[in-house]
């Protein structure tokens, strides 16, 4: 399979802006828990609070 290089920078720009996006609310999960390191239930709680499967 073949993928035009715009098209790859394209699908690289929406998964980098879907990643930053989902650790803004990562971040926010885990200082709603009074931490300030991030955990995999942090990902998990945002995702799910997206309506994302997981």
């Amino acid at each position: 399979m073949r993928f035009q290089s715009h098209a790859v920078l394209a699908l690289q720009e929406a998964e980098e802006a879907y990643l930053v996006g989902l650790f803004e609310d990562t971040n926010l999960c885990a200082v709603h828990a009074k931490r300030v390191t991030i955990m995999s239930k942090d990902i998990q709680l945002a995702r799910r609070i997206r309506g994302e499967r997981s």
